[in-house]
């Protein structure tokens, strides 16, 4: 992998990190169906000049109702859900839950699939689990576990939950489509779905400046720019190598809540962030324990 393609990697994982900041900053005062509205109807007027191809254009258009599914898993509802989150969790522990998608994605395609799941998948699967009930557990146990806090975990991994559906049916249903039509196609599809909400329960009172830049931060930049900069690292590198973005995220997340929110970095924290993304390289095969050979075997291959 090239010095150039680590640079992009590290960016998305920069932007998408910040995602959870920028929600935190802006989802008190908008509210979670107006700042979710506004996000993907941002990010869809910065993709329009990507719609100039005619081809792309027939594309989407014979492609419609499965873009339309896309953009709701992918994109309105995980957009609603996180929002929603921002309002009573800290932008780091909302950055960490994120990281459980990939282990959803595993399990539910072994569970339902049947895909195949060797011995290292499927132990990462319980030890990704059992980060995430320390996670749950150590946040309860520092102040984040009252009913508004618990509602906002069960959006947290819902969110996660719709993202898995979104990639198991995209793998299905649009491998012959481009990935750049569908990800534009998608944020438009969400922009029409949130617009009626968004005009609906927009706020009586005017957002700050600060809460209208992370909103046009979270659309120019962590859904725009990303996903542009994510297709194009996914021609380059492929999916497999693309992919470890996955494991930035939250790092960076954790990161942009303690230098810009002043959030603390606890230990339930730290420690579930690292067994979660231990579970994660394990159950998506980035990582896999080497075959252990008896002594007896191994002198008699020398």
């Amino acid at each position: 992998m090239k010095k150039s393609d680590v640079a992009v990697l590290l960016w998305l994982g920069a932007l998408w990190g910040a995602s959870f900041l920028f929600m935190r900053m802006g989802a008190a005062q908008f509210g979670s169906l107006p700042l979710a509205g506004m996000r993907a109807i941002g990010a869809a007027i910065c993709s329009i000049p990507l719609l100039a191809s005619r081809q792309r254009l027939a594309e989407m258009c014979a492609n419609g109702w499965p873009i339309i599914l896309i953009g709701l898993s992918n994109s309105a509802l995980p957009f609603v859900l996180f929002s929603y989150a921002a309002q009573s969790l800290p932008s780091g522990l909302s950055a960490i839950f994120d990281a459980i998608a990939p282990l959803l994605v595993a399990a539910s395609g072994w569970l339902w699939l049947g895909e195949r799941l060797d011995a290292p998948r499927a132990g990462g699967l319980l030890i990704g689990l059992a980060g995430v009930v320390w996670l749950i557990g150590g946040s309860m146990g520092l102040g984040h576990g009252g009913a508004s806090s618990g509602w906002a975990m069960a959006a947290c991994v819902g969110a996660n939950v719709c993202y898995t559906f979104g990639a198991h049916y995209s793998h299905r249903r649009m491998q012959s489509v481009s990935p750049l039509t569908v990800a534009i196609g998608s944020q438009v599809a969400a922009a029409v779905m949130l617009l009626p909400f968004t005009v609906w329960l927009w706020p009586a009172r005017m957002p700050t400046p600060q809460a209208w830049f992370a909103m046009f931060g979270l659309a120019a930049a962590c859904t725009s720019l990303a996903y542009v900069l994510f297709y194009r690292l996914l021609a380059r590198i492929g999916s497999s190598r693309a992919m470890t973005v996955l494991y930035l995220i939250p790092v960076f997340g954790v990161a942009w809540g303690a230098m810009f929110l002043g959030e603390k970095i606890t230990l339930a924290m730290a420690g579930g962030c690292a067994v979660i993304l231990l579970g994660v390289a394990l159950a998506t095969g980035m990582v896999r324990p080497r075959a252990v050979v008896p002594a007896r075997i191994a002198a008699e291959k020398t």
